[in-house]
């Protein structure tokens, strides 16, 4: 009788942290995992950073499985340019994307000869190194890197293969309540360029706003477990790092 009352106040303990564990994750907080390179330099493969989910407000999107509970989104607030965000892609409405926000409903965005353009005015952009190696996929490649510079005053740095692969475009014309998207490792990145894949993204499918580096580990140099090899696989300088 003792040893069932035990079990039964085990489970909802269990329980009740489970539904905490939820709500924090839901409303307030949630960790993600950088799977690819297309947010070199800036984001690794293997960093996991923090997004909060208050951001922008919530969609059903913030929820575990985007369980249809209202429609729209509630206490909206409006994503700035040059954000880093996580979102459902159009494509499925289920698979987890980071990028930064470029165009906002109603830009215009364009690539002439390697230079990105936001309703007709090219983003100024600073060769910052020349020498760089970053990764694409598996492949280690090297890019030029610079500072752009956008119009709301934000900087973050960019990198483009050195023969500038993707040099022209048409004219992407962001529809109203839709948000474009690029990766900052502009020549290895499935972004809103690809319209297809990825495209103009929804209001509803912004999940959060990526916060900030908790812990970062290389797995290609040693898992975590092996902690005799921790002084090379784990990046102690990339922790609680400013995503800007």
């Amino acid at each position: 009788m003792i040893n069932n009352k035990i079990l039964v106040e085990n489970i909802k303990t269990l329980f009740y942290a489970l539904i905490i564990a939820i709500i924090i994750r839901s409303l307030f907080i949630q960790p993600f995992y950088i799977p690819s390179s297309s947010m070199e330099p800036n984001l690794l493969v293997g960093d996991r950073l923090f997004v909060t989910k208050y951001s922008y407000g919530y969609s059903k999107h913030s929820f575990p499985f985007s369980p249809p509970i209202f429609l729209g989104r509630i206490f909206e607030t409006k994503p700035d340019r040059g954000d880093v965000v996580v979102f459902k892609t159009p494509s499925d409405n289920r698979t987890d994307y980071i990028k930064r926000l470029i165009g906002l409903p109603g830009d215009s965005i364009q690539f002439i000869d390697s230079n990105l353009f936001i309703n007709n005015s090219e983003v100024l952009k600073s060769r910052i190194s020349k020498n760089d190696k970053i990764y694409c996929g598996k492949k280690n490649i090297e890019v030029f890197t610079f500072e752009e510079l956008l119009s709301n005053g934000k900087k973050h740095t960019t990198v483009y293969l050195k023969d500038y692969s993707f040099q022209n475009s048409d004219k992407f014309i962001v529809p109203e309540n839709h948000y474009f998207f690029l990766g900052d490792n502009r020549d290895c990145s499935k972004d809103s360029r690809f319209l297809t894949s990825v495209g103009y993204v929804h209001k509803d499918n912004l999940v959060g706003k990526a916060r900030f580096i908790f812990f970062s580990s290389d797995k290609s140099l040693g898992s975590i477990f092996s902690f005799w090899k921790w002084n090379k696989s784990i990046r102690f300088d990339r922790f609680f790092k400013k995503i800007s």
